[in-house]
């Protein structure tokens, strides 16, 4: 999954109306110094790369508890994280299986924090043997919907994002 990613993003980049600017391995500058490294962008080590997303895209954000219950979902997750932030994608998780409850009759709403704790997991785990095996197919494109939608407000409100928006739809909505 981290492989695919950062096969996905690419070596340098530093796009002008990019507001990450400069990035290696889709590692933004902000994060690799925030994480230690102080080397010029175009040289961070993959591997350094690697252990970034292994850290704060999975396990941080508990998407490795998510993984055991429901991987499609939790590579979604990591993936959404990536590119918008893991408080986002755990936002999109919490959102969907709020509206996928059938107003609370299979499990309890759960607060939209926008972090993975025992009552996110146990509404997926209610979720998942509420809905049988096509559940976390039916999930994972309520997630992709709220993910999609960001993505053109995102280009709505600033035009430049709009050198994104094809991209960001090719690669990251659907199937891999």
């Amino acid at each position: 999954m981290i492989d695919a990613v950062i096969d996905r993003e690419g070596a340098y980049v530093n796009h002008s109306v990019d507001r990450g600017g400069a990035t290696c391995w889709g590692i933004t500058e902000a994060v690799a110094r925030a994480q230690g490294y102080g080397g010029d962008m175009r040289g961070l080590p993959r591997e350094e790369a690697v252990s970034i997303y292994r850290r704060l895209y999975w396990q941080r954000p508990a998407y490795d508890q998510v993984a055991h219950r429901a991987p499609a979902i939790a590579a979604e997750l990591f993936d959404t994280g990536v590119n918008m932030g893991t408080t986002t994608a755990t936002g999109f998780l919490q959102r969907a299986l709020n509206a996928l409850n059938r107003s609370a009759r299979d499990y309890p709403d759960v607060a939209v924090d926008r972090e993975i704790g025992p009552r996110t997991l146990a509404a997926l785990d209610a979720f998942l043997r509420a809905r049988g095996a096509g559940g976390e197919t039916v999930l994972l494109r309520a997630m992709e919907a709220l993910q999609g939608e960001r993505y053109i407000a995102l280009a709505e409100r600033r035009p430049s994002q709009e050198a994104f928006l094809y991209g960001w739809l090719a690669n990251r909505i659907g199937p891999d």
